[in-house]
């Protein structure tokens, strides 16, 4: 469907502010429900109900350690979660893939562990547990290993066209090892 046609879209409901009829539009975040008589009526609904995390999925026989009452799949605006049903009384939440621990010491400060985070984009990367403190991360999957060329105490695996490679995680090095 093309931009301007989505303008022509009737709904055949009246505005409750004037009692004009509410046509679709298109703005940034999406289509809305907008008066007809814009701009001297400013009237917007969203076209889709908003809800706070709609249920996809209630998982049977796992109850909320909270208040006892069954575990639900979720659709939020993060994306999936698991909550419990009976939100709002009770506001317990889980993460859907909880984050990956490592036993990977630190290369950096030698005191934390590597723990696997994700970026505000949802790409995964692994990073210090000392964070602030600490600041080293690194983007692909870190592998207990010492560089034979520059002695850094980790490595990284990269998925090449050849396979999976391991190279050093000392971005001055960055050499591949050999296998």
């Amino acid at each position: 469907m093309t931009k301007a046609a989505l303008f022509e879209v009737r709904k055949n409901e009246l505005c409750p502010q004037c009692g004009a009829e509410l046509i679709i539009r298109s703005g940034k975040h999406g289509p809305f429900l907008g008066c007809s008589h814009y701009p001297e009526c400013d009237y917007i609904r969203p076209l889709k109900n908003q809800a706070d995390g709609h249920i996809v999925k209630v998982l049977e026989g796992q109850l909320c350690p909270e208040c006892g009452e069954e575990l639900v799949l979720r659709q939020g605006r993060f994306g999936m979660f698991i909550g419990c049903g009976n939100y709002p009384e009770c506001g317990h939440t889980e993460l859907v893939d909880k984050p990956d621990t490592t036993t990977i010491a630190c290369p950096q400060c030698r005191t934390g562990h590597l723990v696997q985070r994700r970026s505000r984009y949802g790409k995964t990367f692994h990073a210090c547990d000392r964070y602030p403190e600490c600041q080293f991360a690194v983007n692909f999957k870190p592998v207990v290993g010492e560089c034979p060329e520059c002695h850094y105490p980790l490595l990284i695996e990269k998925k090449t066209a050849h396979g999976a490679r391991l190279y050093c995680a000392s971005k001055q090095c960055g050499k591949p090892v050999p296998a």
